[in-house]
């Protein structure tokens, strides 16, 4: 075992060598196939895919071309669904079929899902398991149903512990995710499990149905993905029947998938929260990143547009004090800061489960406790500051100026709170992603009402009346 993890983490690192990736470019951009397909054997399939993906599209195209079917299948599995669908671009039916023959029904599944309708159309009369793969393709891409595998090992309660053993024999190479038996009624509904420990450790002539556990946990096929995921992390299963709504067993999701899925929707978020559409990969083009960044680019453009427009409607207060200019920068990314503090937390609390759509009161209040206590807190230096500084400049009314800015910092520290709770928790309520709410929503939404707060306090409290 030790050994095979030592090959599987050198054929990694040498996948991501810089040196491999810059010899494997050259040999294709020469057309040189045997030196290409001698690198590419040598590494598991996760980590050609890998290599692939440093490549340029046209190189990577033709490498993959190279590569026999089986393998290039595997390869393909491996690959991001955008660049993916850049390698298949332009190949005929029965070269894409030949490629996922040998796959699993939801690798098959995913990969005709990024393919043109027409193109997908002409592949599927061409698999072996063509009705499995129209049934996953009916599903939401990411629900139980989208994500699940059609392939799985069932039995009647009525078999004996050899039978089962036996089937199992016989259908070995057919069914490569083999973790768990399931036990169905003569209708294909779901009854049961039953570990390969249990097998092993029962007589022969034992019936499955005696020794299954009746304790099932299951996902319907339209249960989303995210929550599929939080419920193997919980119940730490290896696999998780998915069934119809009347409890008829229709697939399996084993771990590997749900870890695809935990990184995806990580992406997902992180994407979000900082400005991008979620679903952009270092593998895409040029165009395709404008298109996932110029929105929310224009979009954070016209909310430092409003920002100006509200400092500009307070230039008399400027004139009579410019020193009013210098905070406006603190009382910005102070709002920001705290606002993206709020939401990333209750983003992430969303995500995993420990925070519900309706704990908005409770995280409310929360949240204010803790920004009240930051907010004094950054008052006092922001004022200790002030009171400093003057004593070496001249600072009209350093006390009253001190007071606006710890006042404006404690209430816009409160604002920013409020709203990087609060949004994310609506949102998620309303069936929007609530990582919409972070990034450049919660930042430009609390500059403008940080600013006006700010100008709004320091007119009343500190220009001259």
């Amino acid at each position: 075992m030790k050994k095979q993890s030592d090959h599987t983490t050198a054929s990694y690192m040498k996948a991501l060598n810089p040196e491999l990736i810059a010899e494997v470019s050259k040999l294709a951009a020469a057309d040189k196939k045997e030196g290409v397909l001698d690198h590419l054997h040598k590494l598991h399939p996760a980590d050609a895919a890998v290599l692939l993906s440093h490549l340029s599209p046209a190189e990577a195209k033709k490498a993959l071309h190279w590569l026999p079917p089986e393998r290039g299948g595997e390869v393909l599995a491996e690959l991001d669904d955008h660049f993916r669908a850049r390698l298949l671009e332009g190949d005929d039916s029965d070269r894409i079929s030949a490629l996922l023959e040998d796959l699993d029904s939801d690798d098959v599944a995913d990969v005709l899902a990024d393919l043109p309708e027409k193109t997908a159309q002409q592949v599927l009369p061409k698999l072996e398991d063509a009705q499995e793969v129209v049934q996953l393709l009916g599903y939401g891409e990411e629900t139980a149903g989208g994500i699940m595998a059609a392939e799985y090992f069932a039995v009647l309660r009525s078999w004996s512990v050899q039978q089962v053993i036996e089937e199992m024999r016989r259908r070995v190479h057919e069914l490569p995710d083999l973790l768990e038996v399931f036990i169905t009624d003569e209708t294909g509904r779901l009854e049961g499990t039953a570990s390969l420990k249990s097998l092993l450790l029962s007589a022969p002539d034992a019936l499955i149905g005696d020794v299954m556990r009746l304790e099932v946990v299951s996902v319907p096929t339209h249960e989303d993905q995210e929550a599929v995921a939080r419920i193997m992390e919980r119940y730490d299963l290896l696999v998780l029947p998915v069934v119809d709504g009347q409890g008829h067993l229709m697939g399996q999701i084993t771990i590997d998938d749900v870890v695809d899925v935990i990184r995806e929707e990580a992406e997902e978020d992180i994407q979000r929260m900082g400005g991008l559409s979620g679903d952009e990969q270092p593998t895409d083009s040029v165009w395709q990143m404008v298109k996932s960044r110029l929105p929310w680019l224009l979009g954070g453009l016209g909310g430092a547009g409003l920002a100006a427009l509200v400092v500009g409607s307070f230039d008399e207060a400027l004139q009579q004090a410019v020193i009013l200019a210098g905070f406006i920068p603190i009382i910005m990314a102070t709002a920001g800061n705290v606002g993206i503090q709020s939401s990333a937390v209750a983003v992430q609390g969303l995500a995993s489960g420990d925070i519900l759509g309706g704990d908005i009161r409770r995280r409310l209040g929360k949240e204010m406790t803790v920004a009240m206590i930051n907010g004094i807190a950054a008052a006092a230096v922001i004022a200790l500051v002030i009171l400093a500084l003057s004593s070496v400049a001249s600072i009209h009314e350093p006390a009253r100026l001190a007071l606006t800015a710890g006042l404006a910092l404690v209430t816009v520290i409160l604002m920013a709170a409020v709203i990087g709770a609060t949004v994310p928790l609506i949102l998620h309520r309303l069936g929007i992603d609530p990582a919409l709410a972070t990034g450049p929503f919660i930042t430009t939404s609390n500059d403008i009402l940080g600013v006006l707060i700010f100008f709004q306090l320091a007119t009343v409290l500190y220009l001259p009346r």
